[in-house]
């Protein structure tokens, strides 16, 4: 039978059941399930008296605070739908995602005012700017929307197709996509990864991936605040700060994305202390390097378990048993009520071991893309959506991601996967960071070209480099080419961008 409770009833089941246990603690301050039950409340009221109505899209443009949770989910009780706004992107990136989404409403952090001031003159549609704890004279002051009794209006939901938020996909063809996501979905996951990692109410989580990215918004905020456990917003990943905030908050849980965890290794030995109230940490969005898991685990002694999963699926489908069987350079076992399998071209399933397409099936699985429905035909096969991911299966149920089904190099007719040449280079102690792409040759059809980042005070060229790779790989993945960086392009939630890189070799090679 499907569960037809919206978020909203799970966040105020839990804020009722832990009225006086404390949700979020932001920069010091604590604040308790009913104050949060309260202050989103009176958010929504303002909302609907400024004019927001069931279905309307809102852009929430927030650095990581309890402004950015009293907001998401005052825009959702209002009945309308959160378009989390990326931080790292130009005003222009900005301006076409709102524009595409239709939003009607802006609640930002005056930070962005530079910013909100070019978007907001470019989009004449947008009837509401609220900014959070300032005012400017376009801008409706955040303290205004709680000059209420915080009494809401009946809103009827539909769990099963009333939109929570879109989620702009990074856009790695072409324009960003918007993931629907529904009440079902988003109640459904963090209902599965509450379960998967065995967190108890006592979690104390610690947030510093940005929370418009949607394994922060999950994983991070919605799963502790619909299931009683407290989360630590930090706005900036600053090792020192991050390290400062574990302590003070006691945070039970890291969440991270692989890079994050390659920095922390430069942790100064008399200040892993300051991380030992973690019992453990998880990683996603991008492939975690077996080589860098190895080495932060042994300096930190915590375990941490990978998994994985799109936008498009809340996003968790995956990820190692906590208190069962690891297997590192495995993205896990499904989590609960989650299928996946592995799939060929035409939409068969492959046997145990074959490398093929993810598929995932579950009432994770998003509604559709925003205004998009031939790009959402095209991503389902049947009730499976398809990820693009190529991976395998194992005789055990773990899945492993090998590389994007796009990321592929074909050299002389050979499949190459970049995962595998990179785990190799991380290996390598002069390297820091490594990504590997693929490059048009006429040769060859496509060479493998590998951008690396050297550690501090270590030396490499790339004789060295493809040397050491020619030890280890066959000979037709060995990078033809090296790119030595200072540093490698990423997003807003630290994933490596493959894509800019991509678009540097063009304009290398004079393609334009």
């Amino acid at each position: 039978m499907k569960n037809n409770k919206s978020l909203i009833d799970m966040f105020n089941m839990a804020a009722q059941q832990y009225a006086g246990e404390v949700s979020i603690i932001d920069q010091g301050v604590s604040y308790t399930f009913d104050e949060l039950k309260n202050a989103s409340d009176k958010c929504a009221v303002g909302l609907i008296e400024e004019g927001i109505s069931k279905g309307d899209r809102v852009a929430l443009y927030c650095i990581n605070s309890v402004e950015f949770a009293i907001a998401y989910m005052g825009i959702v009780k209002a009945g309308g739908v959160v378009v989390p706004i990326n931080l790292l992107q130009k005003a222009s990136e900005i301006v076409y995602v709102m524009a595409n989404a239709g939003v009607s409403g802006l609640i930002y952090h005056p930070a962005f005012q530079p910013n909100v001031d070019e978007i907001l003159d470019e989009l004449q549609n947008v009837k509401l700017s609220i900014c959070v704890s300032s005012t400017t004279a376009s801008s409706l002051q955040w303290d205004s929307l709680f000059n209420n009794n915080g009494n809401l209006p009946a809103i009827s939901i539909d769990a099963a197709n009333d939109l929570v938020a879109i989620l702009y996909t990074s856009g790695t063809t072409g324009k960003p996509k918007g993931a629907m996501l529904t009440h079902r979905n988003l109640v459904s996951n963090t209902a599965s990864v509450f379960k998967a990692m065995k967190w108890s109410t006592d979690e104390v989580v610690i947030l510093v991936l940005p929370m418009f990215h949607a394994f922060a918004a999950t994983v991070g905020m919605l799963t502790p605040l619909t299931h009683g456990c407290c989360f630590v917003p930090v706005a900036k990943f600053e090792p020192d700060h991050l390290l400062k905030n574990i302590e003070q908050t006691k945070s039970t849980v890291f969440l991270g994305v692989p890079s994050m965890y390659n920095v922390l290794l430069n942790t100064k030995a008399d200040n892993i202390e300051r991380f030992s109230s973690i019992k453990l940490c998880i990683s996603g969005g991008a492939s975690m390097p077996v080589d860098v898991m190895n080495r932060f685990e042994d300096k930190f002694s915590v375990p941490i378990y990978e998994g994985d999963g799109p936008t498009e699926c809340s996003p968790v489908t995956c990820v190692n048993p906590v208190g069962g069987i690891r297997k590192v350079g495995t993205v896990g076992l499904p989590i609960p009520n989650v299928e996946m399998k592995i799939l060929d071209e035409r939409g068969l399933e492959l046997p145990i071991g074959e490398i093929g397409e993810i598929a995932v099936r579950g009432d994770n699985v998003m509604k559709g893309y925003w205004q998009l429905p031939e790009a959402t035909d095209e991503s389902f096969f049947e009730d499976w959506f398809l990820t693009g991911d190529l991976g395998n299966e194992d005789e055990d149920g773990y899945f492993s991601i090998l590389d994007r089904k796009k990321d592929m190099v074909i050299v002389n007719g050979m499949n190459v996967y970049p995962r595998i040449i990179e785990e190799v280079l991380y290996r390598l102690d002069a390297v820091l960071e490594a990504a590997v792409i693929g490059q048009l040759d006429k040769l060859h059809g496509e060479i493998p070209v590998a951008y690396i980042v050297l550690k501090e005070g270590f030396k490499a060229g790339s004789a060295d480099i493809r040397s050491w790779c020619r030890q280890h790989l066959g000979s037709y993945e060995v990078p033809r080419k090296v790119v030595f960086m200072d540093a490698l392009p990423k997003n807003g939630a630290g994933k490596i961008v493959k894509r800019v890189l991509d678009k540097q070799g063009e304009i290398e090679r004079g393609v334009h």
